[in-house]
């Protein structure tokens, strides 16, 4: 599994984003180091960061993740004096999106590649979904969808080993954060992975094992997916991604 060292100027920085992060993980966690602070102030640590790098030798790769300018300069250092000869990439990613992004990916068996690129692309979450590319209104909610309502799914398209099916999004808040996280894990060990794309909105598709990609679809309750899945277990993989998403991720009641 890929590990990570998170390098913050701010000790409790550090602990807040990578305990933001684990509230996405569901199941095992991947190993994370944070070097923060600087003699027990503000800053970073070149020393500090390389053993943080070299208690992950056993990991298959490390991402550093970095908040300012300065920690990418202390890390780059660091890879200079650490001992260990595991593969590491410095992301350019944002501090905290990274670092929620990389971690969820790399907790369902991504490659450091994939890792770094998830981590890299995490503020494509944050672009508005609103027309034209305007922000939506503040006060925009979700439609509200009726608790007991039943999941509301098309009969699947099986051309071959392409399986897709239709279902609606029932939890009020839609394609949050965490359960994207969970389409996320359901959707780990299936190769290629599981696409879903909101027809109501008309964006995607989207990779299943991306939650930067899921939650930048901006599929609101009550939006109708499309799931779709090839090549061996693809009923499998849809029939599992369409019972989550037409449960209501434990939110509809």
């Amino acid at each position: 599994m890929i590990g990570f060292v998170v390098v913050s100027h701010s000790e409790p920085l550090a602990h807040a984003a990578v305990e933001l992060a684990m509230q996405m993980i569901h199941g095992d966690a991947p190993p994370v180091r944070v070097a923060a602070g600087a003699d027990g102030g503000f800053g970073t640590d070149a020393v500090a960061i390389a053993a943080a790098i070299d208690e992950l030798a056993d990991a298959d790769g490390v991402l550093v993740l970095t908040d300012l300018g300065s920690a990418v300069l202390s890390s780059e250092l660091a890879l200079e004096l650490r001992e260990s000869t595991q593969p590491v990439r410095i992301s350019g990613g944002p501090f905290v999106e990274g670092a929620t992004a990389g971690i969820v990916r790399a907790a369902t068996g991504g490659t450091l590649d994939e890792v770094a690129a998830e981590a890299a692309g995490a503020l494509a979450a944050k672009q508005p979904h609103g027309e034209d590319g305007a922000p939506a209104p503040a006060d925009v909610s979700a439609p509200a969808v009726p608790a007991d309502a039943a999941p509301s799914s098309a009969p699947a398209s099986d051309d071959g080993d392409v399986i897709e099916r239709e279902v609606t999004l029932l939890n009020p808040l839609g394609l949050h954060s965490r359960p994207a996280s969970l389409v996320v894990k359901a959707a780990s060990g299936h190769h290629p992975a599981p696409t879903l794309t909101d027809l109501t909105n008309g964006h995607g598709p989207a990779a299943a094992n991306s939650l930067i990609s899921l939650l930048a679809l901006g599929a609101e309750g009550g939006h109708t997916l499309a799931v779709r899945a090839e090549e061996e277990g693809a009923a499998a993989a849809v029939d599992a991604l369409v019972a989550l998403i037409g449960g209501g991720f434990g939110e509809s009641g």
